[in-house]
Parts: C-alpha cells; structure tokens; sequence
C-alpha cells in the first residue's frame, strides 16, 4: 500500500511515476551463504552483479558484497531491497551497510532512474576435478569473447557435493571466496582452508553465488 501511494504522489505531482535504480544483481542469503560469508543469519541482499557506470558502482559496490541496511532499515531478503530501492526518489542518497570479508562498511550511493532492466533478482540459486566434484578448465580466448568475462573456469563435469549445491556443466567459474579464479589450482586453493566456500558463477546471461561444501 505504501508503494501505491508513493506512485499515486509521483503522478499527481509530475504527471508519471518514476522509481530510482541501483544498479545491481542481488540473490537471497541462504544458511549455506551466509556461513560462506561469515555471516551468522541468513538476512541481506547478496550482490552477484555491478552494473557498468550504475548507481552501485559509483557507490563502490561489488560482487560479493552483502547489503544489510538502506538507509539504516535493515534487509531481510533481497525482495526488500528492490521495493525499498522503488520507494525512493531518482537523484537521493542513500546510505548502504553492507558486509565485505568479514566486517561492515558503509557506503553512499545517488541513486538513478529506472529502466526497464533496473534491479534483478535472481531466483534461487589445466583440467582437473577438485575435491567438492567440480571438473573444470581455463576458459579459451574464443569462449571467453562469447561470454563476455576476462577470465574464469568452465565446468566441463559435477559430481558430489557440486551436483548436490545445483553445479552444472556449462557454467563458468568467475570468483571463489571473493578472489578471481583462472585456473584449477587457485579454485582448490580457494577452498583449501575453508569447510564452505561462494563461488560466483555464470550461468547464461545471469551470474549467482553458489555455496558448496568443501569437506
């Protein structure tokens, strides 16, 4: 109802109804996330994409990034920070606390006009086969050109703890716990430590964080 009115105002006042943009990709925290953040609760917006020259990269936001509080309300699920990102007015400021490797930052974003592609939400969620199932390689010049990423591993097969987190061949590797991956050695050194690790992955045109069990 508060959005309704929000609308009614702004097309009594200018004749339209405008709603401010971010500028970015975000997915829901499950428990699994969360714990691969460090995060106790599974409570926030999960940043998966920065969109060039947005809102949220001048902000300084990055994939990665989990967004707890607009404006000092706090996020619960990433459907509330794309209706309170529409309630609020094209040119504001508004004060991002986000959580980056382990502790809070706050960050200011001026917010701008929506498109018609304004915030996503995404639904859900050398070769070698590492020890959570994944089968991967560094991605070829030609593949990397189609994808429209600098670097990253394609998974050629899943098996074990990757099947079961949703894993599948086809999807390209771009970070493990927070760090660009280019080969099959740095993603088992990214889990080496860790008992779960976020992969962000690309998937056709969209990119998700996936956690997967290391053990």
């Amino acid at each position: 109802m508060e959005v309704a009115l929000c609308v009614k105002d702004q097309i009594v006042a200018t004749g339209h109804a405008s709603h401010a943009r971010l500028g970015v990709t975000v997915q829901q925290l499950n428990q699994a996330l969360a714990d691969s953040f460090g995060l106790k609760h599974a409570e926030g917006a999960l940043v998966s994409s920065v969109m060039p020259g947005s809102a949220g990269e001048g902000a300084g936001l990055q994939a990665g990034d989990v967004i707890l509080k607009f404006d000092g309300k706090p996020v619960g699920t990433a459907n509330e920070l794309s209706a309170m990102v529409g309630e609020a007015k094209p040119g504001s400021k508004a004060r991002l606390e986000i959580w980056r490797k382990g502790r809070t930052q706050e960050l200011t974003a001026t917010l701008g006009a929506a498109k018609a592609d304004a915030e996503r939400a995404s639904a859900g969620q050398g070769s070698g086969r590492n020890r959570f199932g994944l089968a991967v390689r560094p991605l070829t010049p030609e593949e990397r050109k189609e994808a429209h990423v600098s670097g990253g591993l394609l998974v050629e097969d899943v098996s074990g703890s990757a099947a079961r987190a949703g894993m599948q061949p086809g999807d390209i590797v771009l970070m493990a716990d927070g760090k660009p991956v280019k080969s099959a050695d740095e993603l088992r050194a990214a889990a080496a430590s860790r008992a779960s690790v976020a992969l962000l992955v690309q998937r056709g045109d969209a990119r998700i964080f996936i956690p997967l069990k290391t053990g």
